[in-house]
């Protein structure tokens, strides 16, 4: 699987700490994980969650992502900024009961975690934690498993209706800002990492014409 990362700018100081927490889970488990940024409250491509909801879908949606991993200051402004693009289902996790039962009855593309809030001693293991309940484990079996049918429908439920209630992705990325999408796509690493992994063409080429303006 594809593991996006993706880092706003109120929490870019903690890039780091996430990024490793991630690798040390991920990448022993087969799968690969792209840092898109941010790499430290610095840089010079700096990310909003707004942004950071525009990204995902762009990464979802192109394949240039299975997953994507992000978060702010509390969670809430990055869950809801991912979860208004079309085929992004993003939970917000905490611990590692969020990420176990998100994984299990959800089964979502995508997180959204506080890295301010609660964010204390031994921070590191908490995030490792919640990673293992999504990444070591057979995601959407179901919990409690007697409920298993029943929850796999409603995922299959809830994603036509959110397809019926959102547009497709590129008719989100010609709608929106122009200047604020250029912004998003403007990450150090972001050409590199995007066309290396995206498969959607219409997608590959509406950026490139966006980064050339």
């Amino acid at each position: 699987m594809k593991i996006a990362l993706i880092i706003e700018n109120s929490q870019a100081a903690k890039s780091e700490i996430v990024h490793r927490a991630l690798k040390t889970v991920a990448e022993p488990a087969g799968h690969s994980v792209s840092h898109y940024g941010m790499y430290g409250p610095d840089d010079d491509a700096s990310l909003t969650y707004v942004m950071n909801g525009v990204l995902a879908g762009l990464l979802i949606n192109s394949g240039a992502a299975d997953f994507v991993v992000s978060g702010c200051g509390t969670g809430m402004g990055a869950m809801l900024a991912l979860n208004a693009m079309p085929n992004v289902v993003c939970g917000l996790v905490i611990d590692p009961t969020d990420a176990f039962l998100f994984g299990q009855i959800n089964d979502g593309n995508a997180i959204s975690m506080p890295y301010a809030k609660g964010f204390g001693w031994a921070a590191e293991l908490n995030l490792q934690d919640c990673y293992r309940k999504l990444f070591e484990i057979e995601r959407g079996v179901g919990y409690p498993k007697e409920r298993a049918a029943i929850m796999a429908k409603n995922r299959n439920i809830f994603s036509d209706v959110k397809a019926a209630a959102t547009k497709d992705m590129l008719t989100v990325l010609k709608s929106i800002d122009q200047d604020l999408l250029k912004s998003a796509i403007s990450g150090e690493k972001f050409s590199e990492l995007f066309f290396a992994n995206a498969t959607n063409d219409a997608l590959v080429s509406y950026v490139k014409t966006v980064l050339e303006v």
